[in-house]
C-alpha cells in the first residue's frame, strides 16, 4: 500500500490536471474521438506506472488481431492490472471494475473515458445487466478486457477461480478469447517497497470462436485458466 500512496503524492498536481482535463473532453464528445480519450488516458496510465517505479515488459503483442473484436481475459493480482494491459494495448479497449472502485478519484475520471463499466459483484441481477451489455458492445466492435477471477487478494502469482459466467458474453458474439498473463503485477502498486519493480503482460495465442463454439462456459473458463497457468509456471521467477 505504501507504493500506492506515494504513487499518489507524486502525481497529485498532474493528476488534478487529468481530471480537469478528462471532464473537458468529455462534455465534448463531438470534439474527441474514442481513439483520442484512449490516448488520454493512456498518458495518465503511464505517469503512474513512471511514478510507481514501475517496468513493465509485454510477450505476444503479434498474437493480438490487428482487425475485428475480441476479449482478453486476464489474472488478477491488484491495483495495476488494468493500467499494465492499457499502458502498452494500442486499439482501444473498454474494461469492466468492481463498482466499489469506479467512485475513486482519477477512476471515476478515466473509467467514461474508455467507456467502461462498474459491476456490483453481489448484486447478480445488476451482473447480468452489465454482461448484457457487454455482449451487445461487443457484437458492435468494441475491444474489452474483462477480469473472470472477479477480485484479488493476497494471490500474487497464483491463480483464483475462474467464473465461468464472465465467458458467456465471448461465446454469445463469437468472437476470439485472448487470454493475458499478468505476472509480478502485484508488486506494481500493492507492495511496501519502494524499490523499482518489473511486471510482465503476456498476450497468449488467441482461441477462436471455431475453437470453443462446441465448449461448455465452464470448458471455455477452465481452458483460458490452464494457458494463463502455463504461462506464469514458465516465465515466473
Amino acid at each position: 500500500m505504501l507504493r500506492l500512496i506515494v504513487m499518489a503524492l507524486r502525481s497529485f498536481f498532474f493528476m488534478i490536471y487529468e481530471i480537469n482535463k478528462c471532464n473537458y473532453m468529455m462534455k465534448r464528445p463531438e470534439k474527441y474521438s474514442e481513439l483520442d480519450k484512449y490516448r488520454e488516458v493512456q498518458k495518465i496510465v503511464d505517469k503512474m506506472r513512471k511514478n510507481s517505479r514501475t517496468t513493465t515488459k509485454v510477450y505476444g503483442k503479434e498474437n493480438l488481431p490487428e482487425t475485428g473484436n475480441y476479449v482478453m481475459y486476464a489474472n488478477h493480482q491488484g491495483h495495476y492490472d488494468g493500467l499494465g494491459i492499457v499502458c502498452n494495448h494500442d486499439r482501444p479497449l473498454t474494461i469492466i471494475i468492481d463498482s466499489k472502485r469506479e467512485h475513486q478519484m482519477i477512476v471515476r475520471q478515466m473509467l467514461p473515458m474508455v467507456a467502461g463499466h462498474g459491476i456490483n459483484l453481489k448484486d447478480a441481477r445488476q451482473q447480468m445487466k452489465t454482461m448484457m451489455t457487454v455482449t451487445r458492445e461487443l457484437k458492435e466492435g468494441k475491444i474489452y478486457l474483462l477480469f473472470p477471477e472477479g477480485k484479488y487478494g493476497d494471490n500474487k502469482n497464483t491463480l483464483q477461480d475462474f467464473k465461468a459466467g464472465v465467458f458467456k458474453c465471448a461465446m454469445d458474439a463469437k468472437v476470439p478469447v485472448i487470454p493475458v498473463a499478468l505476472i509480478d503485477s502485484y508488486k506494481a502498486m500493492d507492495g511496501n517497497s519502494l524499490r523499482k519493480v518489473t511486471t510482465q503482460v503476456h498476450y497468449l495465442k488467441p482461441i477462436p470462436y471455431e475453437e470453443y463454439k462446441d465448449m461448455k462456459k465452464t470448458e471455455l473458463a477452465e481452458l483460458t485458466k490452464s494457458r494463463i497457468q502455463e504461462a506464469i509456471d514458465k516465465y515466473a521467477k
